[in-house]
């Protein structure tokens, strides 16, 4: 499969979209934003590519896809990252918590203590961020899912493949992340981060 999420994602958000994301976060620095908005995607892809390596991980992912992420809230993504209302039927699409929680599980605050020593935006910032994104990421893959046909073995080599990508492996925020997920529970994941340079980070949403 030719897909790839990463790609997909990046069409969801140009740069007036990471103009919104900056505002709504109280960001004035919007380079910013473009480097927290590639970890957080990074990092959601990674742990979704990781959940649904098992039957029953990728059994559930798909079975919230099409209860709850048909892809219909990116018909209103500026009204979505904007802080617009949400629409009653939609309230379990967009809660952006309930899905880091199923996503992450107990890694949530080491994913946003990384982005945000990736980025230089402070944790409150970057779990706001993460709670906007979440639901977008969701969205797309619900609606690639429905569009593309894909059954569980579909959707999880979309995911798997995006994860292995050239372009994934190539991008420092995403070897970070694999480390993250991967490390034992005793420590921080600063030290490995560290390790890597944060100044050769590459960002998925660059400025044009």
């Amino acid at each position: 499969m030719n897909l790839n999420l990463i790609d997909l994602l990046q069409g969801q958000l140009p740069d007036q979209m990471l103009d919104q994301l900056s505002n709504q976060i109280g960001s004035a620095d919007r380079q910013q934003t473009a480097t927290a908005a590639s970890g957080i995607v990074a990092t959601l892809v990674s742990a979704l590519a990781r959940n649904a390596s098992s039957e029953r991980g990728a059994q559930s992912l798909a079975n919230a896809l099409d209860s709850d992420h048909d892809g219909s809230i990116l018909e209103n993504l500026a009204g979505l990252l904007g802080g617009g209302q949400v629409p009653a039927q939609q309230s379990r699409a967009l809660n952006g918590a309930g899905i880091l929680k199923h996503i992450l599980g107990d890694r949530q605050g080491s994913a946003i203590e990384m982005i945000s020593q990736m980025s230089g935006l402070n944790s409150n910032q970057t779990g706001s961020m993460m709670q906007m994104l979440a639901p977008v990421v969701m969205g797309l893959l619900g609606k690639t899912k429905r569009e593309q046909g894909l059954d569980v073995s579909g959707l999880v080599n979309l995911l798997s493949g995006t994860a292995q990508s050239r372009q994934a492996q190539s991008n420092p925020a995403m070897r970070m992340v694999t480390m993250l997920l991967d490390r034992d529970r005793d420590g921080s994941a600063m030290d490995d981060i560290a390790r890597i340079g944060l100044n050769v980070l590459g960002n998925l949403f660059k400025k044009k």
